[in-house]
């Protein structure tokens, strides 16, 4: 487990723990993929980010003692882990991948800052869940989570009875009860469809006086739905809009965290590009909500099986076994786009090597990523000699029915899914292609290269 075998794995409102996110001077600057020959085998999926987050917070807001089992031990997660023990809980890593969180029911006053490191949905699930306490809660994060934008979750918790002191990290949130009373219920309608929105609302309105309701324009990820009646609570659920009761107070529960379908694209798209691969990726959850790319593929020609179904607390999971294929370009609708808003860069890789144009729409919510992460896909494929044209929320690529030549290195701005992207498509390539930072893979997915390597993949630091 690298740095986690050194650190300390009970984290209380007192602990300080620091795996993964100190500085490691020896790290490699750049990280290397050449053309590889044929991938074979069987690998499990990372466990889903998604889940990881929300039964860590979940746990914290129940009471008593919740495992969790399969959590993804990325830094974003942990970033949660850590913001959990410092709202109270009691937070315990028993082995790999194997936590005990005991919660009291309630979150409470954080000592220092709460730091959210890279990740939006640590922080935009967090401020919802704090804003029903009598707390106040200093958020902050890395410089790219700075630079997104918290507006939109903070005017519906603003408009409940939090109080918020910008828009942008660092802020402080003040809950409802911190004023002397309960939140107010509201009946939310959002702009765009937006799960970490969706689900601040709604861990809001637990705590809040009447029913509060949200409804999008189209669907997004619906995990909180999903997860909250395993740890107690009812939702309710009416085509696009989804209600919560307040004063429902969560029990603890015990999750199994499926693998995490926007880390399986990397291994099954290499496994689609490079001649003579066959890769199955066990244990990938299934949500339609989460499957876009996988209807997308199938559509492109991709030869993709999916076997085993079963149900893994309330999600779906099966086996994926992708095979080497010849894919054709397709046009993508924009309203797939909630359904594989993570998956688009590797989309991309695969649709500049695929026969004719692809064309994808509804990327807007890519600009607000941890990087421009729609500018940043299309300087990748045009590095590497790909032609691409992006307009307003669009993205067209030209596939010319083989790999690119490659050859360069990509700056990703430490961007990890363009770097796994990257690095996938110099697998499949004529030539190399490199990126920097590669650090920040580990934010969704620690241990991709030695994965990759596993499955033949010919990777090197440099």
């Amino acid at each position: 487990m690298g740095p986690l075998s050194k650190a300390l794995f009970r984290i209380g409102p007192h602990d300080l723990w620091e795996p993964h996110l100190a500085t490691d001077t020896g790290a490699p600057q750049r990280l290397i993929a050449r053309p590889s020959g044929a991938l074979s085998g069987r690998v499990r999926a990372p466990g889903d980010k998604s889940i990881s987050h929300r039964a860590l917070i979940f746990a914290a807001m129940a009471e008593g003692e919740s495992r969790i089992d399969g959590l993804l031990e990325s830094d974003d997660v942990l970033a949660t882990a850590r913001a959990a023990g410092a709202l109270g809980a009691s937070v315990e890593r028993l082995g790999p991948g194997a936590w005990k969180v005991v919660g009291r029911g309630e979150l409470r006053q954080p000592e220092g800052v709460i730091d959210c490191g890279n990740s939006g949905t640590a922080v935009r699930l967090l401020m919802g869940a704090a804003a029903g306490y009598p707390i106040e809660v200093r958020f902050d994060g890395d410089a790219s989570l700075r630079s997104r934008p918290m507006g939109r979750v903070g005017e519906p918790l603003a408009r409940m009875g939090a109080r918020l002191s910008g828009d942008r990290l660092p802020l402080t949130l003040g809950g409802g009860g911190h004023f002397g009373g309960r939140l107010s219920a509201i009946d939310w309608k959002s702009e765009a469809a937006s799960a970490q929105v969706k689900s601040a609302i709604l861990l809001a309105g637990l705590n809040a006086e009447g029913v509060t309701s949200v409804e999008e324009p189209t669907p997004s990820r619906d995990h909180t739905e999903r997860m909250l009646p395993l740890f107690g609570a009812e939702v309710r659920r009416q085509g696009l809009k989804v209600s919560i009761e307040g004063g429902q107070r969560l029990r603890a529960a015990d999750i199994q965290v499926p693998g995490d379908p926007s880390s399986a694209a990397f291994p099954l798209v290499a496994a689609l590009l490079i001649p003579g691969s066959r890769v199955t990726v066990e244990g990938v959850m299934m949500n339609p909500a989460r499957a876009g790319l996988f209807v997308t593929l199938k559509d492109m020609g991709a030869d993709l099986s999916i076997e085993n179904e079963r149900a893994v607390c309330g999600e779906s999971v099966a086996d994926l076994t992708a095979r080497v294929s010849r894919l054709r370009g397709v046009v993508v609708p924009a309203d797939r786009s909630a359904s594989m808003i993570d998956e688009y860069p590797i989309l991309a890789v695969a649709a500049a090597c695929a026969e004719g144009p692809s064309v994808m729409h509804g990327l807007g919510e890519l600009r607000v990523k941890e990087s421009d992460r729609l500018s940043g896909v299309a300087r990748l494929l045009g590095a590497c000699g790909v032609r691409v044209e992006e307009t307003g929320d669009s993205l067209a690529v030209q596939g010319a029915g083989r790999p690119p030549a490659g050859g360069v290195f990509v700056e990703t701005h430490g961007d990890h899914r363009l770097a796994m992207s990257a690095l996938v498509l110099g697998m499949a390539s004529g030539r190399f292609v490199g990126v920097d930072r590669p650090e920040m893979i580990s934010t969704s997915f620690p241990g991709f290269a030695d994965l990759m390597s596993e499955l033949g993949a010919v990777m090197e630091s440099a």
